[in-house]
């Protein structure tokens, strides 16, 4: 029987994509079923130096506490760390090294290592130094990560993972695509099993 593949629209500044990760994770490993990362741009704009959130969200300093008083209660439910956000990063960067990782080492550590760079360290994960500490973290090689990220090595290929996602219409993340079924935003563990089961996904 062919395995099927669940597509995860997702991007590292995205508190959500965080969120959702956590659950899938509690839920993934009981189905067989391949996991396909698409890199997504949320902020594609964001300067290097990165963007005060209450110009971004043109809101007030009391509603910006409201918003991160409301992650910290469901990230504390999921058992993440989080720290209150005033800024967002470029993600770019942290996108082309998170795809080196997983294509060629097949390693999913990375994913959790450069949402702890910004959402527990709140590192901007633009800079260079700040990547190369994440992939050190997921044990990867640090003279190759330098590499990749200075001389560029997928960006072609995150262009190509952007397109796709402007192409079938995705607009927000996460964004988790099975077969027919989509599912948008950091959904709780029991829709992940009913999307699973409507999709004939076989349990391990």
């Amino acid at each position: 029987m062919e395995i099927k593949t669940l597509q995860i629209f997702t991007d590292y500044v995205c508190p959500w994509c965080y969120l959702g990760q956590a659950r899938l994770k509690n839920v993934v490993s009981k189905y067989k079923v391949k996991l396909d990362i698409i890199h997504f741009p949320l902020h594609p704009n964001t300067p290097k130096e990165g963007r005060n959130l209450l110009d971004l969200f043109r809101c007030s300093q009391e509603e910006l506490n409201q918003k991160n008083s409301m992650m910290s209660k469901l990230m504390n439910e999921e058992n993440l760390e989080y720290n209150n956000r005033e800024y967002t990063y470029n993600s770019r960067l942290a996108q082309e090294l998170g795809y080196w990782a997983q294509f060629k080492y097949s390693n999913d550590v990375i994913h959790d290592e450069l949402y702890k760079s910004y959402f527990i360290n709140k590192k901007n994960i633009y800079e260079i130094d700040i990547l190369l500490n994440a992939a050190s973290r997921a044990k990867l090689p640090y003279e190759e990560a330098k590499e990749i990220l200075e001389k560029r090595t997928y960006k072609d290929v995150i262009d190509k993972h952007w397109e796709y996602s402007y192409k079938i219409g995705v607009t927000g993340v996460p964004t988790y695509i099975l077969e027919k079924s989509c599912l948008v935003g950091a959904q709780q563990e029991k829709h992940f099993h009913e999307l699973f089961k409507k999709e004939n996904i076989e349990r391990l």
